[in-house]
């Protein structure tokens, strides 16, 4: 049972991480797709004077197997600066199976960190068949994320302590640990990205994304984007109003928030999808949590405290399960439906509360950390959402601050709510290492996260034409509350609701969801505003 189950959620799990499952491969493609990619009839119209190169540039695409095709883009490092530095960005593209086309479809999974290029790969299950039909998928990684100049701070072995280090700290001693374990995260990426560092925020990426829409031959932008994603297509938006084509916004995210605002946001929907868990491990007869909510919170919240004293004995003995890895192991299957995560969860605690084991919990640990079993990591997200989130959510948090903030945080959930609330004094931290090690400076106040603008203003886009926002009622990572937001900001947002527990909804098990984003993709037709579609 451990196994079958074990195996059902590595599969879930990757599905998850990327919203889709794996496409076979295709035999050919069609005829009228070019090796090289036309610019946009008006691609410098409006933009602003030394991005020529970059709008203009034309698309190489090799083949790179099953009949998906690679390149790579040229943009500035620094859009203030576009005869400076430059780096690439790596492409993937699913040409379209038939030959009535619409354009391209950029698409990115969320993050931030998360590879665009995979997430493409995936396409035959990212879209519809009809969508796949119509438009080429295109995948990008992120500046500064796996192919496309990444940024690298620590080698893997340091990554496995920096993600097991206590993120909870109970005295000063451990508050002065944390800030040893961020300080020398933000010293590896001064070293080895220091040039880089301070220009891979979300509003920099959205720029990049114009470019990609401009280089590709398309006159406006077609995007689908999850999670994170999301926040790059609101902001595109919010910057390019007039070259917003067909925008799915899938698990929204909201601009305006500041970083303690979507930490507790994220402590709620977490423990709303605790909720659901819960109800469904009542009514088995081998709850590991016991037999009511008080009970099983305490019970869950014990386990964490006590791995953070004494970490739990993996099958692994130089790994034992610390508390932040419990952590990471707890909330992987609650991005799942419950067919696929609450039975393997239920399992894993059991076998942590009653054999002091968490192997099981390491295990989801690792895949929601995508580590491999050889010790090493898939990409290097685990780097760039720390410096990504910090930058777009600047935070100046004292250890006395963060503290103090405890009691709110825990009082919207017992048990994730004291993770969440050290992200400000983590962002100071990651700050103060980079300005130490000069990156940034007094010089140049923008460069750190600490000096990184205030949240973006509501993303209003005037005269953009109608952007879809879709929002799951119980969505654990981006509440729901986010896409209510985000929807009534953007002058022409449409909302969809999804009344599930899943983490975004397209492809998730609902025809009525699938069909409305098809219709909006395919035809440009939006179902009316606040649309609801049951599980």
């Amino acid at each position: 049972m451990r196994l079958r189950a074990l195996a059902g959620l590595a599969v879930a799990a990757v599905v998850a991480a990327a919203g889709c499952s794996a496409e076979p491969a295709r035999d050919g493609q069609p005829a009228d797709v070019p090796d090289r990619s036309t610019p946009a009839p008006d691609a410098t119209e409006g933009i602003e004077p030394g991005l020529e190169p970059f709008y203009t540039q034309q698309l190489e695409w090799r083949d790179c197997g099953e009949g998906y095709q690679c390149s790579t883009a040229t943009v500035p490092v620094d859009y203030a600066d576009p005869g400076g530095d430059t780096l690439e960005l790596a492409l993937l593209r699913a040409p379209a199976t038939g030959d009535q086309r619409l354009g391209s479809l950029l698409v990115n999974p969320g993050g931030p960190g998360a590879s665009g290029v995979e997430y493409a790969q995936l396409a035959g299950s990212v879209v519809t068949e009809q969508v796949r039909e119509r438009y080429d998928i295109v995948g990008f990684d992120p500046r500064g994320v796996a192919e496309s100049t990444p940024v690298d701070c620590v080698d893997d072995a340091e990554l496995d302590e920096y993600l097991a280090a206590d993120a909870t700290p109970d005295d000063d001693a451990e508050i002065a640990d944390m800030e040893e374990s961020i300080r020398d995260l933000a010293a590896g990426c001064a070293t080895n990205s220091g040039e880089l560092v301070p220009h891979i925020g979300t509003a920099d990426v959205a720029r990049d994304l114009d470019v990609l829409r401009a280089a590709l031959g398309d006159e406006k932008l077609n995007y689908l984007g999850k999670s994170y994603g999301t926040f790059i297509g609101a902001l595109y938006a919010d910057q390019f109003p007039d070259r917003v084509g067909r925008l799915v916004l899938d698990g929204a995210i909201d601009p305006t928030l500041s970083g303690d605002d979507l930490g507790l946001g994220q402590a709620r929907g977490f423990e709303r999808a605790l909720s659901a868990f819960l109800t469904w491990c009542f009514d088995q007869s081998d709850c590991a949590l016991g037999s009511s909510d008080d009970e099983a919170r305490a019970t869950l919240a014990g386990l964490l405290r006590q791995a953070d004293q004494e970490p739990l004995a993996t099958d692994d003995e130089n790994r034992p399960l610390t508390e932040s890895l419990a952590f990471y192991g707890i909330i992987l299957p609650l991005y799942l439906t419950a067919d696929e995560g609450y039975e393997p969860l239920n399992e894993a605690l059991d076998l942590a509360l009653t054999e002091d084991d968490g192997t099981l919990l390491m295990t989801f640990a690792d895949l929601y950390l995508e580590r491999n079993s050889d010790g090493t990591y898939n990409g290097n997200a685990n780097e760039v959402i720390s410096l990504v989130n910090c930058m777009d959510h600047p935070e100046t948090a004292t250890a006395d601050e963060a503290r103090a903030s405890l009691a709110e945080f825990s009082a919207v959930s017992q048990v994730f709510g004291p993770f969440l609330a050290w992200g400000g004094f983590g962002c100071s931290a990651l700050a103060d290492g980079l300005a130490e090690a000069g990156v940034g400076g007094d010089d140049d106040p923008t460069a750190t996260p600490t000096g990184a603008p205030a949240p973006h203003p509501p993303v209003a886009a005037p005269g953009a034409d109608p952007i879809l926002v879709v929002g799951t009622t119980g969505d654990p990572a981006t509440p729901y509350e986010w896409a209510q937001s985000l929807s009534e900001q953007l002058s022409s947002g449409v909302l969809l609701t999804y009344d599930s527990t899943v983490h975004t909804a397209y492809l998730a098990g609902s025809n009525c969801i699938d069909e409305a984003v098809d219709a909006y993709l395919l035809a440009g037709t939006v179902p009316d505003d606040g649309t609801t579609c049951a599980s």
